[in-house]
């Protein structure tokens, strides 16, 4: 890795690409500085420790939930809103006809994904704001819908930031930013470990106990991010005048992990809401039953965020891969898989190989999100934010990049020899 890295900084354009990607992340990082005027940081700051899932959000966000800053809400709502223009295209024929029609239908649906993102984010930020009317100096409806813009145009310009990085730099710009965000949070982690270690909290033992999980997860995590079950397909030779076409045997990849980290981010979300109605009303009954039998970190919750996490991990690979039209497509260009016929039992061959890659997959996403439940247990260390799901995110981020910087020097190699 740091070898490709080496020689991508002697290329002078993939050079360029890097050092955009990095300005336009120390943008996004001294963002996350900036603080919403009018607003008691050290009192939201305590209401976002007070549970794990908001400091889930904040690594997420780069430490920007907690500081209230102009960008609180992170880019959250540009991927709340790219699920569901996703979603919606299964429903919708003419999201399904956009889709379909190449670059121009991908560009009408990124530009209906920038206006769903700017209105989910300014609802998200009037929720955000009422919900923690008790950390605002004035509160007040006008209070209310300035913190709003304010933290909605934070969002919206993350996403062009996003979209600039993915244009002009190196990698997915989206997932760069949440990647920054992550990896921002881990010196302020390591200096807790040493304040623990330093008081007596916790021991080597525990310290090395975490590091052994950790280097055993990210073994995990690579190992099924990279998995396939390559699905065989041959085309069949077609003569075509004088010249003879296909002919050749290739293969069909079947992601292990087909859905990424979006189902953690869908049941995080889900469950989440709950928790902050009813911390509005701490006190209560109904908020006390929750917590003790639904809050985080009981029996309830875990097998109830295991649960969500596996369903939304088949819905979503369902929606981002058909097989009826991965079928179709095989059928379209001439090509079978060996021993089926084309058509509908090619489609329940390829299903029936989807449902049980994508169970293992689930119940890896699902193990991969309970894991600091776990790793609370065996180590003794509390507030552990940087879990299984963090790592998931910056190792599946990372080897990304790392294809797309190979890739090009790939590409120059090639180019290089020709000439």
């Amino acid at each position: 890795m740091l070898e490709s890295f080496k020689s991508a900084f002697k290329v002078s354009e993939l050079r360029t690409k890097l050092l955009y990607t990095l300005a336009m992340i120390f943008i996004f990082r001294l963002g996350a500085h900036i603080p919403v005027p009018g607003v008691n940081t050290e009192r939201f700051a305590e209401l976002v420790n007070s549970g794990v899932i908001f400091g889930f959000f904040d690594i997420i966000s780069g430490g920007a939930l907690k500081n209230f800053s102009v960008f609180a809400m992170g880019i959250m709502p540009y991927i709340n809103a790219s699920i569901i223009l996703q979603l919606l295209t299964v429903v919708i024929p003419h999201l399904e006809r956009l889709q379909k029609e190449g670059e121009e239908g991908r560009k009408k649906i990124t530009q209906y994904t920038r206006y769903l993102t700017v209105v989910l984010a300014f609802i998200q930020g009037i929720g955000m704001v009422i919900g923690v009317g008790g950390s605002l100096q004035n509160p007040g409806p006008l209070t209310y819908v300035m913190t709003a813009l304010t933290i909605t145009a934070g969002t919206t310009f993350l996403m062009w930031v996003g979209e600039q990085i993915t244009e002009k730099g190196i990698g997915n710009g989206i997932s760069l930013l949440i990647f920054a965000g992550i990896v921002s949070r881990v010196p302020a982690g390591a200096a807790r470990l040493g304040e623990y270690l330093s008081a007596g909290t916790i021991n080597v033992l525990s310290l090395a106990l975490l590091a052994v999980i950790g280097a055993v997860v990210i073994a995990g995590v690579v190992a099924v991010q990279e998995g396939q079950r390559r699905v065989p397909v041959q085309y069949a030779k077609r003569v075509v005048g004088r010249r003879v076409y296909g002919g050749q045997t290739t293969h069909l990849p079947l992601r292990v992990n087909q859905a990424g980290v979006m189902p953690i981010i869908f049941a995080s979300s889900l469950l989440m809401f709950p928790e902050t109605i009813f911390k509005m009303f701490s006190g209560s009954a109904v908020s006390i039953f929750y917590s003790k039998y639904l809050g985080w970190g009981t029996v309830m919750h875990t097998v109830l965020y295991a649960l969500l996490i596996i369903g939304f991990t088949f819905f979503y690979s369902a929606v981002v891969m058909n097989p009826t039209d991965v079928a179709d497509n095989i059928k379209k260009y001439g090509g079978f898989i060996p021993g089926l016929r084309p058509g509908r039992p090619t489609a329940e061959y390829i299903s029936r190989i989807m449902s049980r890659v994508t169970l293992a997959g689930a119940i890896f996403l699902a193990l991969i999100a309970i894991l600091p439940n776990f790793v609370l247990l065996t180590t003794r260390i509390p507030n552990i934010y940087f879990g299984g799901t963090s790592l998931l995110i910056v190792v599946g981020v990372a080897l990304d990049t790392m294809k797309q910087v190979e890739s090009h020097l790939l590409m120059r190699s090639y180019q290089g020899f020709i000439r």
